[in-house]
């Protein structure tokens, strides 16, 4: 049988090909996974459980662009996702644009952003580049909750539906969203292979590995380094208007660097430095958020003596237990694992080293 460290990359493409075809045709299918899915695979709402984990799984490989390839460890990711999903609630909302000039618009405005504060958080490296992006997130997650009158305040911001074209509104209309998130997905995932395979992201894996060596070629780590932010910057934008339409609104969670510890949980737990790894992360992290929410108000957990029902109760204790032990017992997350089942060699330096990072 053929290891998966000799299958070719046009192997791999071939395998994803296979992944997509088969997700496009899964809302015409009546498949059903009791405990995982909570219904048919045609449902409204499972399809928009699957949406929410493929646009989570965009989410992550946005976030491993950043901190897998160029190796910077931010912890105000999650602004670029509610600059999308806020900027397009609230564009719609206080203008007659309709959708495709609402989106461009808030694209104008993610990517100024995201090199503004990119050019300014860059000056710094290290725990230095993470406090600053989390002073950022920080004062986006303010500027969200005190202004209720333009952002909803801590209610959120509701979709203004008045220009989004029919085919994106109501229950009836999941498989359409569920399509966009799908599309989405295969969008970012073409785009960071190929940031990844250019001579920029040749020389961002460089300056992550050794910057003085690159300093000393005479290349210049800051051009290439603010580039991977935009575009990992963008990409996140890109899934918060998504996510707006999907859940018709947005909350302040989205600005807070939680959300951003969450992203970087997925992404470890998927493997540090592996495309795949991240949206099989995406994937299974949603899938477990969602049903161990169901599992924990459960008459099987009510019914457990009170050492056992009390965390179990908590799908974040779960998820947090569940995360200890990967990195405890599978170094390099699910890729590094599947890795090692087909090769039957150990997670490498560069891997554990990240791992070290992450933690």
């Amino acid at each position: 049988m053929k290891s998966l460290a000799n299958l070719s990359q046009r192997t791999w493409w071939i395998v994803g090909g296979a992944f997509v075809v088969f997700a496009a045709i899964l809302p015409l299918l009546n498949i059903s996974i009791p405990g995982v899915l909570p219904g048919a695979t045609y449902t409204p709402g499972t399809l928009q459980l699957l949406a929410l984990a493929l646009l989570f799984a965009s989410l992550a490989l946005s976030y491993h662009l950043l901190f897998g390839t160029a190796g910077m460890l931010s912890f105000g990711h999650a602004l670029y996702f509610a600059l999308g999903a806020y900027g397009l609630g609230i564009v719609l909302q206080q203008t007659e644009l309709t959708l495709i000039p609402a989106l461009g618009l808030t694209f104008a405005i993610v990517i100024a952003a995201a090199y503004l504060l990119g050019s300014l958080s860059l000056r710094v490296t290290g725990i230095s580049f993470a406090m600053v992006t989390l002073a950022f997130a920080q004062a986006g997650n303010v500027l969200v909750r005190r202004n209720p009158s333009v952002t909803g305040g801590e209610e959120g911001l509701r979709l203004d539906t008045e220009h989004i074209p029919d085919f994106f509104i109501g229950v009836i209309n999941t498989r359409n969203l569920y399509w966009l998130a799908l599309a989405l997905l295969v969008i970012v995932f073409v785009i960071v292979a190929w940031f990844e395979n250019s001579r920029a992201g040749h020389a961002v894996t460089a300056t992550r590995e050794n910057e003085l060596r690159v300093r000393v070629l005479g290349l210049r780590p800051f051009g290439v380094k603010l580039m991977a932010f935009v575009i990992a910057s963008v990409l996140a934008s890109l899934v918060g208007m998504v996510h707006l339409l999907l859940q018709s609104g947005t909350t302040p969670r989205a600005t807070s660097a939680d959300f951003t510890l969450t992203i970087l949980v997925i992404v470890v737990l998927g493997g540090v430095g592996s495309r795949w790894g991240a949206i099989v992360g995406g994937i299974i992290y949603t899938l477990l958020d969602q049903r161990l929410t169901a599992l924990a108000g459960s008459d099987a957990i009510a019914g457990l003596p009170a050492v056992l029902r009390i965390p179990l109760s908590e799908p974040l204790f779960i998820l947090g237990t569940l995360f200890i032990l990967v990195v405890l017992f599978l170094p390099g997350g699910i890729a590094g694992a599947a890795q090692r089942l087909g090769t039957g060699t150990r997670v490498t330096p560069a891997a554990r080293k990240q791992l070290e990072e992450a933690e």
